[in-house]
C-alpha cells in the first residue's frame, strides 16, 4: 500500500514522502491517526504541486536550522545531577533534561528530535547527542554531566 505521510513517522519517514507500508498498518493505524493518505494519483498532482510550492520556503528554514546548528556548536552545556560512589547518578539524565538545559540557553528545541548516545546516561563525564534540527540539519552535539554542588 502506498501512502503520502502528512506528518514526520519515526523509522518511516517525513512529511511528504511517498512511502510504502504493509495493508494493516497504513489502514488501521497510519490514516486513521492521520498520519498519511492514499496515494491516489489526484492525491499525487496534488503532492507535487505543493512540493513546488514549497521549495523556496524550504531553502529558509534549511538556512535559520544552520543557523541554530552553528549556534550549539559553540555552546557548552553542563547538566548537574545528584553523585554517589564512583560518580554514579541517583537516576539518570535522559534528551528530556537535555532539552530543558537547551531551553535555558534560549534554544528551544523537542525532546523527540534529540538523541543521547547510549541511551539514558547513568554516569558523570562528558557525553555526546545528535539534534536533528531539520531532515537535512543534524548537529553532534557535546554536554557534560557534573556532581551537584553541595
Amino acid at each position: 500500500m502506498e501512502l503520502i505521510l502528512k506528518q514526520d513517522v519515526e523509522n518511516l519517514g517525513f512529511k511528504d514522502d511517498v512511502v510504502s507500508v504493509k495493508n494493516g498498518y497504513g489502514r488501521n493505524y497510519l490514516i486513521p491517526q492521520g498520519l498519511a493518505i492514499l496515494a491516489t494519483p489526484s492525491a499525487r498532482k496534488v503532492l507535487a504541486e505543493n512540493l513546488r510550492q514549497k521549495a523556496h520556503k524550504e531553502k529558509q528554514v534549511v538556512e535559520a536550522a544552520r543557523k541554530v546548528a552553528e549556534a550549539l556548536k559553540t555552546l557548552e552545556i553542563k547538566i548537574e545531577a545528584k553523585v554517589g560512589e564512583a560518580d554514579k547518578l541517583f537516576g539518570s539524565v535522559t534528551n528530556i533534561d537535555l532539552a530543558a538545559a537547551l531551553e535555558k540557553e534560549g534554544h528551544e528545541i523537542d525532546k523527540k528530535y534529540i538523541l543521547i548516545k547510549g541511551g539514558a546516561i547513568k554516569r558523570a563525564g562528558p557525553y555526546e547527542a545528535e539534534i536533528r534540527l531539520h531532515r537535512e540539519v543534524q548537529v553532534e552535539f557535546g554536554f557534560e554531566v557534573v556532581a551537584e554542588k553541595k
